[in-house]
Protein backbone atom coordinates (compact mmCIF):
# COMPACT_ATOMS: atom_id res chain seq x y z
CA UNK A 1 0.00 0.00 0.00
CA UNK A 2 2.75 2.08 0.96
CA UNK A 3 4.65 1.54 -2.14
CA UNK A 4 1.60 2.25 -4.11
CA UNK A 5 1.10 5.60 -2.84
CA UNK A 6 5.01 6.66 -3.10
CA UNK A 7 4.37 5.77 -6.54
CA UNK A 8 1.49 7.66 -7.59
CA UNK A 9 3.24 10.90 -5.34
CA UNK A 10 6.24 10.14 -7.85
CA UNK A 11 3.82 10.75 -10.74
CA UNK A 12 2.67 13.78 -9.55
CA UNK A 13 6.00 14.84 -9.22
CA UNK A 14 6.89 14.52 -12.35
CA UNK A 15 3.58 15.70 -14.07
CA UNK A 16 4.26 19.17 -12.19
CA UNK A 17 7.43 19.11 -13.39
CA UNK A 18 6.82 18.63 -16.58
CA UNK A 19 4.14 21.72 -16.75
CA UNK A 20 6.55 24.11 -14.65
CA UNK A 21 9.16 23.15 -17.93
CA UNK A 22 6.98 23.76 -20.61
CA UNK A 23 6.23 27.18 -19.31
CA UNK A 24 9.54 28.25 -18.51
CA UNK A 25 11.38 26.77 -21.00
CA UNK A 26 9.10 26.41 -24.82
CA UNK A 27 9.82 24.00 -27.01
CA UNK A 28 12.15 25.39 -29.98
CA UNK A 29 10.38 25.29 -33.30
CA UNK A 30 11.69 24.45 -36.89
CA UNK A 31 12.02 26.41 -39.87
CA UNK A 32 8.64 24.71 -41.37
CA UNK A 33 6.77 26.32 -38.29
CA UNK A 34 8.51 29.91 -37.44
CA UNK A 35 9.55 30.76 -40.99
CA UNK A 36 13.33 31.24 -42.31
CA UNK A 37 15.96 30.64 -44.32
CA UNK A 38 17.63 27.22 -45.24
CA UNK A 39 20.82 27.52 -47.27
CA UNK A 40 22.67 24.23 -49.09
CA UNK A 41 26.15 25.08 -49.01
CA UNK A 42 28.46 23.29 -51.14
CA UNK A 43 32.57 23.48 -50.16
CA UNK A 44 34.65 24.02 -53.12
CA UNK A 45 38.16 22.23 -53.17
CA UNK A 46 41.31 24.78 -53.78
CA UNK A 47 45.20 24.40 -54.73
CA UNK A 48 46.14 23.44 -51.21
CA UNK A 49 42.91 21.35 -50.60
CA UNK A 50 42.12 19.28 -53.56
CA UNK A 51 39.96 17.03 -51.75
CA UNK A 52 37.01 17.51 -49.69
CA UNK A 53 37.28 14.93 -47.05
CA UNK A 54 35.36 14.58 -43.43
CA UNK A 55 37.55 16.60 -41.61
CA UNK A 56 37.63 19.72 -44.38
CA UNK A 57 33.88 19.35 -44.11
CA UNK A 58 33.53 19.25 -40.03
CA UNK A 59 36.16 22.02 -40.19
CA UNK A 60 34.19 23.99 -42.15
CA UNK A 61 30.82 23.44 -40.15
CA UNK A 62 32.70 24.12 -36.77
CA UNK A 63 33.42 27.32 -38.24
CA UNK A 64 29.73 27.78 -39.62
CA UNK A 65 28.42 27.24 -36.22
CA UNK A 66 30.49 29.77 -34.37
CA UNK A 67 29.21 32.24 -36.97
CA UNK A 68 26.00 31.48 -37.23
CA UNK A 69 25.74 31.61 -33.06
CA UNK A 70 27.48 34.83 -33.08
CA UNK A 71 24.78 36.08 -35.87
CA UNK A 72 22.19 35.39 -32.91
CA UNK A 73 19.96 32.77 -34.73
CA UNK A 74 17.59 30.95 -32.48
CA UNK A 75 17.83 27.37 -32.52
CA UNK A 76 19.49 26.44 -35.94
CA UNK A 77 20.44 23.29 -37.53
CA UNK A 78 23.69 22.51 -39.06
CA UNK A 79 24.51 19.44 -40.86
CA UNK A 80 27.07 17.69 -43.35
CA UNK A 81 25.39 16.12 -46.36
CA UNK A 82 27.19 14.29 -48.77
CA UNK A 83 30.58 14.52 -49.61
CA UNK A 84 30.80 18.06 -49.86
CA UNK A 85 27.28 19.53 -48.72
CA UNK A 86 26.50 21.22 -45.50
CA UNK A 87 22.73 21.94 -45.03
CA UNK A 88 21.86 25.22 -42.57
CA UNK A 89 18.24 25.83 -41.26
CA UNK A 90 18.37 29.41 -39.83
CA UNK A 91 14.52 29.81 -38.61
CA UNK A 92 12.85 33.24 -37.99
CA UNK A 93 15.66 34.99 -39.69
CA UNK A 94 14.11 37.98 -41.31
CA UNK A 95 17.63 39.32 -43.22
CA UNK A 96 18.36 35.76 -45.04
CA UNK A 97 20.46 37.70 -47.35
CA UNK A 98 22.80 39.24 -44.48
CA UNK A 99 23.01 35.63 -43.61
CA UNK A 100 24.53 34.19 -46.96
CA UNK A 101 27.15 37.25 -46.41
CA UNK A 102 27.94 36.30 -43.23
CA UNK A 103 28.23 32.41 -44.21
CA UNK A 104 29.47 32.43 -47.63
CA UNK A 105 32.97 34.64 -46.89
CA UNK A 106 36.35 33.03 -46.66
CA UNK A 107 37.32 35.06 -44.28
CA UNK A 108 40.92 35.26 -44.65
CA UNK A 109 42.18 38.07 -42.79
CA UNK A 110 45.96 38.97 -43.88
CA UNK A 111 48.07 42.28 -42.76
CA UNK A 112 50.44 42.94 -45.60
CA UNK A 113 53.37 45.94 -45.49
CA UNK A 114 53.08 48.15 -48.99
CA UNK A 115 56.43 48.03 -50.79
CA UNK A 116 58.65 51.06 -51.39
CA UNK A 117 58.27 52.99 -53.93
CA UNK A 118 60.51 51.13 -57.03
CA UNK A 119 60.32 54.27 -59.08
CA UNK A 120 57.23 53.01 -61.08
CA UNK A 121 54.65 54.43 -58.64
CA UNK A 122 52.85 52.69 -55.56
CA UNK A 123 49.67 51.29 -56.91
CA UNK A 124 48.02 50.87 -53.62
CA UNK A 125 45.65 48.04 -53.31
CA UNK A 126 46.90 47.06 -56.81
CA UNK A 127 49.25 44.66 -55.70
CA UNK A 128 52.40 45.93 -54.03
CA UNK A 129 51.62 44.55 -51.14
CA UNK A 130 54.14 42.33 -49.48
CA UNK A 131 52.56 39.44 -47.03
CA UNK A 132 53.63 38.73 -43.91
CA UNK A 133 53.54 36.01 -41.47
CA UNK A 134 49.94 37.96 -39.62
CA UNK A 135 46.93 36.60 -40.04
CA UNK A 136 43.32 36.15 -38.66
CA UNK A 137 44.75 32.83 -36.91
CA UNK A 138 46.47 35.16 -35.21
CA UNK A 139 43.12 36.95 -33.35
CA UNK A 140 42.24 36.18 -30.19
CA UNK A 141 38.67 38.86 -30.43
CA UNK A 142 36.71 40.77 -32.92
CA UNK A 143 34.43 43.21 -31.78
CA UNK A 144 32.32 46.19 -33.20
CA UNK A 145 32.51 49.39 -31.55
CA UNK A 146 31.56 53.08 -31.96
CA UNK A 147 34.50 55.86 -32.29
CA UNK A 148 34.13 59.30 -30.79
CA UNK A 149 33.33 60.86 -34.44
CA UNK A 150 29.97 58.32 -34.22
CA UNK A 151 31.66 56.07 -36.37
CA UNK A 152 32.08 52.58 -36.09
CA UNK A 153 35.25 49.91 -36.16
CA UNK A 154 36.46 46.57 -35.60
CA UNK A 155 38.37 46.31 -32.25
CA UNK A 156 41.32 43.17 -32.52
CA UNK A 157 42.90 41.53 -29.47
CA UNK A 158 45.77 39.37 -30.73
CA UNK A 159 47.40 36.33 -29.37
CA UNK A 160 50.72 36.28 -27.61
CA UNK A 161 52.16 35.75 -30.85
CA UNK A 162 49.98 38.04 -32.90
CA UNK A 163 50.72 41.22 -30.77
CA UNK A 164 54.46 40.36 -31.15
CA UNK A 165 54.20 40.27 -35.10
CA UNK A 166 52.01 43.29 -35.22
CA UNK A 167 54.67 45.18 -33.12
CA UNK A 168 57.58 44.28 -35.38
CA UNK A 169 55.56 45.00 -38.63
CA UNK A 170 54.68 48.67 -37.58
CA UNK A 171 57.81 49.23 -36.31
CA UNK A 172 58.96 48.46 -39.60
CA UNK A 173 56.30 50.83 -41.39
CA UNK A 174 56.23 53.53 -38.74
CA UNK A 175 57.53 56.98 -40.56
CA UNK A 176 57.85 55.41 -43.82
CA UNK A 177 54.96 56.70 -44.81
CA UNK A 178 54.01 53.21 -46.25
CA UNK A 179 50.67 51.81 -45.26
CA UNK A 180 50.16 48.47 -43.53
CA UNK A 181 47.19 46.91 -45.67
CA UNK A 182 44.79 45.11 -43.91
CA UNK A 183 42.99 42.64 -46.26
CA UNK A 184 39.67 40.12 -45.93
CA UNK A 185 39.98 37.15 -48.90
CA UNK A 186 42.41 39.55 -51.10
CA UNK A 187 40.35 42.44 -50.80
CA UNK A 188 41.86 45.66 -49.05
CA UNK A 189 39.49 46.72 -46.68
CA UNK A 190 41.39 49.17 -44.49
CA UNK A 191 44.99 50.83 -45.06
CA UNK A 192 46.07 53.15 -42.45
CA UNK A 193 49.78 54.57 -42.16
CA UNK A 194 51.63 53.92 -39.31
CA UNK A 195 52.95 57.62 -37.24
CA UNK A 196 56.97 58.03 -36.81
CA UNK A 197 56.11 57.90 -33.11
CA UNK A 198 56.04 53.95 -33.35
CA UNK A 199 59.10 53.83 -35.53
CA UNK A 200 61.50 50.55 -34.62
CA UNK A 201 58.97 49.88 -31.69
CA UNK A 202 55.83 49.59 -33.08
CA UNK A 203 52.37 49.33 -31.82
CA UNK A 204 52.85 47.42 -28.53
CA UNK A 205 49.59 46.04 -26.19
CA UNK A 206 48.54 43.31 -28.61
CA UNK A 207 45.71 45.31 -30.03
CA UNK A 208 44.94 47.25 -33.18
CA UNK A 209 41.25 48.94 -34.85
CA UNK A 210 39.81 48.64 -38.74
CA UNK A 211 38.54 51.29 -39.60
CA UNK A 212 37.01 52.25 -42.75
CA UNK A 213 33.80 54.53 -43.18
CA UNK A 214 31.89 51.06 -41.98
CA UNK A 215 28.52 51.12 -40.74
CA UNK A 216 27.08 49.58 -37.93
CA UNK A 217 26.06 46.19 -39.33
CA UNK A 218 28.76 46.01 -41.85
CA UNK A 219 31.44 46.35 -38.82
CA UNK A 220 29.39 43.81 -36.44
CA UNK A 221 29.44 41.20 -39.29
CA UNK A 222 33.08 41.74 -39.76
CA UNK A 223 33.77 41.40 -36.57
CA UNK A 224 31.64 37.89 -36.41
CA UNK A 225 33.68 36.77 -39.39
CA UNK A 226 36.87 37.26 -38.09
CA UNK A 227 36.08 36.24 -34.35
CA UNK A 228 34.84 32.90 -35.77
CA UNK A 229 37.67 32.40 -38.35
CA UNK A 230 38.84 31.44 -41.55
CA UNK A 231 36.99 28.84 -43.42
CA UNK A 232 39.53 26.28 -44.45
CA UNK A 233 38.37 26.41 -48.02
CA UNK A 234 35.46 28.34 -49.85
CA UNK A 235 32.17 27.57 -49.97
CA UNK A 236 29.09 28.47 -53.06
CA UNK A 237 25.50 28.60 -51.67
CA UNK A 238 23.46 26.33 -54.44
CA UNK A 239 20.36 26.78 -52.83
CA UNK A 240 18.21 29.34 -50.96
CA UNK A 241 14.93 28.30 -49.91
CA UNK A 242 13.04 30.54 -47.65
CA UNK A 243 9.99 29.59 -46.01
CA UNK A 244 7.42 32.54 -45.10
CA UNK A 245 6.29 32.82 -41.25
CA UNK A 246 2.90 32.76 -42.53
CA UNK A 247 2.99 29.41 -43.94
CA UNK A 248 4.81 28.71 -40.55
CA UNK A 249 1.62 29.57 -38.48
CA UNK A 250 -1.15 27.77 -41.16
CA UNK A 251 0.96 24.84 -40.27
CA UNK A 252 1.36 25.35 -36.65
CA UNK A 253 -2.54 25.45 -36.73
CA UNK A 254 -3.38 22.93 -39.06
CA UNK A 255 -1.35 20.48 -37.19
CA UNK A 256 -2.91 21.38 -33.95
CA UNK A 257 -6.32 21.41 -34.85
CA UNK A 258 -5.42 18.05 -36.40
CA UNK A 259 -3.70 16.65 -33.17
CA UNK A 260 -6.38 17.77 -31.28
CA UNK A 261 -9.16 16.12 -33.22
CA UNK A 262 -6.83 12.52 -33.05
CA UNK A 263 -6.24 12.48 -29.47
CA UNK A 264 -9.99 13.70 -28.54
CA UNK A 265 -11.37 10.64 -30.81
CA UNK A 266 -8.41 8.71 -29.07
CA UNK A 267 -10.04 9.58 -25.39
CA UNK A 268 -13.81 9.32 -26.21
CA UNK A 269 -13.15 5.91 -27.93
CA UNK A 270 -11.24 4.70 -24.83
CA UNK A 271 -13.96 5.77 -22.00
CA UNK A 272 -16.87 4.89 -24.01
CA UNK A 273 -15.83 1.41 -24.88
CA UNK A 274 -12.98 0.42 -22.38
CA UNK A 275 -15.07 2.26 -19.51
CA UNK A 276 -12.59 2.31 -16.02
CA UNK A 277 -9.63 1.13 -17.82
CA UNK A 278 -10.40 3.55 -20.56
CA UNK A 279 -10.67 6.30 -18.30
CA UNK A 280 -7.41 5.81 -16.40
CA UNK A 281 -5.29 5.46 -19.86
CA UNK A 282 -6.93 9.04 -20.65
CA UNK A 283 -5.07 9.77 -17.57
CA UNK A 284 -2.17 8.33 -18.34
CA UNK A 285 -2.06 9.65 -21.58
CA UNK A 286 -2.47 12.86 -20.67
CA UNK A 287 0.35 12.55 -18.37
CA UNK A 288 1.94 10.95 -21.16
CA UNK A 289 2.03 13.92 -23.36
CA UNK A 290 3.22 16.40 -20.77
CA UNK A 291 6.01 14.43 -19.68
CA UNK A 292 7.14 14.14 -23.69
CA UNK A 293 6.55 17.76 -24.69
CA UNK A 294 8.94 18.41 -21.54
CA UNK A 295 11.88 15.77 -22.36
CA UNK A 296 11.59 17.46 -25.54
CA UNK A 297 12.20 21.34 -24.23
CA UNK A 298 14.86 19.56 -21.91
CA UNK A 299 16.71 18.22 -24.28
CA UNK A 300 16.52 20.44 -26.64
CA UNK A 301 14.47 18.58 -29.77
CA UNK A 302 13.77 21.19 -32.03
CA UNK A 303 9.86 20.54 -33.28
CA UNK A 304 8.78 20.03 -36.59
CA UNK A 305 5.89 18.83 -39.14
CA UNK A 306 6.87 15.47 -38.73
CA UNK A 307 8.12 16.12 -35.49
CA UNK A 308 4.51 16.59 -34.39
CA UNK A 309 3.23 13.50 -36.54
CA UNK A 310 5.97 11.36 -34.57
CA UNK A 311 4.18 12.97 -31.54
CA UNK A 312 0.71 11.76 -32.30
CA UNK A 313 2.13 8.43 -33.66
CA UNK A 314 3.79 7.88 -30.45
CA UNK A 315 0.24 8.17 -28.59
CA UNK A 316 -1.69 6.00 -30.44
CA UNK A 317 1.59 2.97 -29.55
CA UNK A 318 1.20 3.92 -26.11
CA UNK A 319 -2.93 3.49 -26.47
CA UNK A 320 -2.29 -0.16 -27.92
CA UNK A 321 -0.13 -0.89 -25.02
CA UNK A 322 -3.62 0.43 -22.79
CA UNK A 323 -5.73 -1.37 -25.01
CA UNK A 324 -3.90 -4.75 -24.27
CA UNK A 325 -3.85 -4.29 -20.58
CA UNK A 326 -7.36 -3.69 -20.43
CA UNK A 327 -8.37 -6.91 -22.48
CA UNK A 328 -6.27 -8.92 -20.71
CA UNK A 329 -8.07 -7.69 -17.47
CA UNK A 330 -11.13 -8.09 -19.14
CA UNK A 331 -10.59 -11.93 -19.78
CA UNK A 332 -9.19 -12.53 -16.50
CA UNK A 333 -12.42 -11.16 -14.84
CA UNK A 334 -14.43 -13.36 -17.41
CA UNK A 335 -12.65 -16.14 -16.36
CA UNK A 336 -13.74 -16.22 -12.81
CA UNK A 337 -10.69 -13.92 -11.00
CA UNK A 338 -11.04 -11.95 -8.77
CA UNK A 339 -10.76 -8.34 -9.11
CA UNK A 340 -7.37 -7.44 -7.85
CA UNK A 341 -6.01 -10.64 -9.11
CA UNK A 342 -7.14 -10.22 -12.95
CA UNK A 343 -5.75 -6.21 -12.72
CA UNK A 344 -2.50 -7.59 -11.64
CA UNK A 345 -2.95 -10.80 -14.19
CA UNK A 346 -3.79 -8.00 -16.98
CA UNK A 347 -0.71 -5.83 -16.69
CA UNK A 348 1.37 -8.74 -16.62
CA UNK A 349 0.02 -10.25 -19.57
CA UNK A 350 0.05 -7.71 -21.42
CA UNK A 351 3.36 -6.47 -20.25
CA UNK A 352 5.51 -8.81 -22.64
CA UNK A 353 3.37 -8.10 -25.73
CA UNK A 354 3.93 -4.41 -25.09
CA UNK A 355 8.06 -4.81 -24.93
CA UNK A 356 7.81 -6.97 -27.72
CA UNK A 357 5.73 -4.08 -30.00
CA UNK A 358 8.12 -1.00 -28.46
CA UNK A 359 11.30 -2.37 -29.42
CA UNK A 360 10.45 -3.21 -33.08
CA UNK A 361 9.27 0.31 -33.54
CA UNK A 362 12.58 2.06 -31.68
CA UNK A 363 14.54 -0.13 -34.14
CA UNK A 364 12.87 1.29 -36.99
CA UNK A 365 12.99 4.50 -35.04
CA UNK A 366 17.11 3.85 -34.81
CA UNK A 367 17.12 3.00 -38.84
CA UNK A 368 15.86 6.10 -39.62
CA UNK A 369 17.43 8.35 -37.71
CA UNK A 370 21.10 6.53 -38.76
CA UNK A 371 20.21 6.53 -42.37
CA UNK A 372 17.80 9.47 -42.77
CA UNK A 373 18.72 13.35 -42.58
CA UNK A 374 17.03 16.38 -41.38
CA UNK A 375 12.67 15.93 -41.04
CA UNK A 376 13.39 12.32 -41.08
CA UNK A 377 15.55 12.39 -38.33
CA UNK A 378 13.46 14.42 -35.89
CA UNK A 379 10.45 12.11 -37.16
CA UNK A 380 12.64 9.32 -35.38
CA UNK A 381 13.80 11.12 -32.83
CA UNK A 382 10.45 12.49 -31.42
CA UNK A 383 8.95 9.05 -31.94
CA UNK A 384 11.60 6.97 -30.02
CA UNK A 385 11.41 9.60 -27.09
CA UNK A 386 7.71 9.18 -27.06
CA UNK A 387 7.80 5.49 -27.12
CA UNK A 388 10.36 5.03 -24.47
CA UNK A 389 8.13 7.33 -22.25
CA UNK A 390 5.44 5.13 -23.67
CA UNK A 391 6.51 2.25 -21.58
CA UNK A 392 6.33 3.98 -18.19
CA UNK A 393 3.02 5.32 -18.40
CA UNK A 394 1.53 2.90 -20.03
CA UNK A 395 2.67 0.37 -17.38
CA UNK A 396 3.47 2.12 -13.81
CA UNK A 397 0.70 5.29 -14.43
CA UNK A 398 -2.12 3.05 -15.52
CA UNK A 399 -1.37 0.71 -12.95
CA UNK A 400 -1.18 3.10 -10.17
CA UNK A 401 -4.01 5.14 -11.04
CA UNK A 402 -5.98 1.99 -11.45
CA UNK A 403 -5.21 0.55 -8.08
CA UNK A 404 -5.86 4.09 -5.93
CA UNK A 405 -9.26 4.13 -8.19
CA UNK A 406 -10.32 0.50 -6.84
CA UNK A 407 -10.23 1.45 -3.59
CA UNK A 408 -13.87 3.31 -4.20
CA UNK A 409 -16.52 0.69 -3.65
CA UNK A 410 -19.02 2.06 -6.75
CA UNK A 411 -15.66 0.99 -9.00
CA UNK A 412 -15.28 -2.11 -8.57
CA UNK A 413 -18.69 -3.50 -10.57
CA UNK A 414 -18.63 -6.04 -14.23
CA UNK A 415 -19.77 -2.73 -15.92
CA UNK A 416 -16.98 -0.46 -15.36
CA UNK A 417 -14.59 -3.10 -17.03
CA UNK A 418 -16.99 -4.64 -19.76
CA UNK A 419 -16.69 -7.88 -18.12
CA UNK A 420 -19.68 -10.48 -17.74
CA UNK A 421 -18.84 -10.78 -14.06
CA UNK A 422 -16.62 -10.14 -11.03
CA UNK A 423 -15.70 -12.85 -8.02
CA UNK A 424 -17.51 -10.89 -4.78
CA UNK A 425 -14.22 -11.26 -3.20
CA UNK A 426 -11.51 -8.75 -4.45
Amino acid sequence: MQQRYLTLLLVVVLTAGAIYTLITRPIPKGLDLVGGAQLTLEAQPTEEVKVIDSEVLQGVKTVLEQRINALGTKEPLIQIKGQNQIVVQLPEVQDPERAIRILGDTAQLEFRKQIPDDGLGISGAGGNWEKTALTGKELKDARAQPTQDNRWEAALEFTPKGGELFAKITGELGGTGRQLGIFLDNKMISAPTVGPEFAGIGITGGRAVITGGFTAEEVADLAIKLKAGALPVPIKVIENRTVGASLGQDSIQSSLYAGAAGIGAVFIFMLVYYRLPGFVADLALAVYTLLNLALYALIGVTLTLPGIAGLILSIGIAVDANVLIAERTREELNNGKKLFSAVEAGFQRAFSSIIDSNITTLIACAVLFWLGSGLVRGFALTLAVGVAISLFTAVTCSRVFLQVLLNIPALRTPWMFGAKSIAKTP
